[in-house]
C-alpha cells in the first residue's frame, strides 16, 4: 500500500474570530497555535481547525501533497505554507498544501 495523504487541517467559517476561540478552548482541549483578528488554528489531538472569516477564506477540507503544485500556482500564505485552493468533483473547496518547509 502507498503513503497515504494528510489530511492538514478543516476550516470553517465563524463571524468572531475570539468569541470563536473561547468558545472552543471552553469547550474541547485544544491548543490555539495561531490566531489574529481574521483566522485561528487550533489543535486537537488527531486534527488542527481553522476558524476563518467569511471573505478571506471559504470552509474547506485541507490536504498535504508532495505535488500540490501540479493542482495550480501556489499561493504563500503568512504561516509560511503555500497552497492552491479547488473544487472537488461536488463543489466542495479543498486546499490542497505543499509540504511544510
Amino acid at each position: 500500500m502507498s503513503e497515504r495523504d494528510t489530511l492538514d487541517h478543516v476550516a470553517i467559517q465563524v463571524e468572531d474570530v475570539a468569541r470563536a476561540v473561547a468558545w472552543y478552548r471552553e469547550t474541547f482541549s485544544v491548543d490555539v497555535t495561531y490566531q489574529d483578528e481574521t483566522w485561528a488554528l487550533l489543535a486537537f489531538a488527531n486534527v488542527r481547525l481553522a476558524l476563518v472569516v467569511p471573505g478571506q477564506h471559504p470552509s474547506h477540507v485541507a490536504v498535504v501533497r508532495p505535488d500540490a503544485a501540479s493542482f495550480g500556482p501556489l499561493k504563500p500564505h503568512r504561516d509560511g505554507t503555500a497552497s492552491v485552493y479547488v473544487r472537488d468533483s461536488e463543489g466542495n473547496v479543498l486546499e490542497i498544501m505543499a509540504p511544510y518547509a
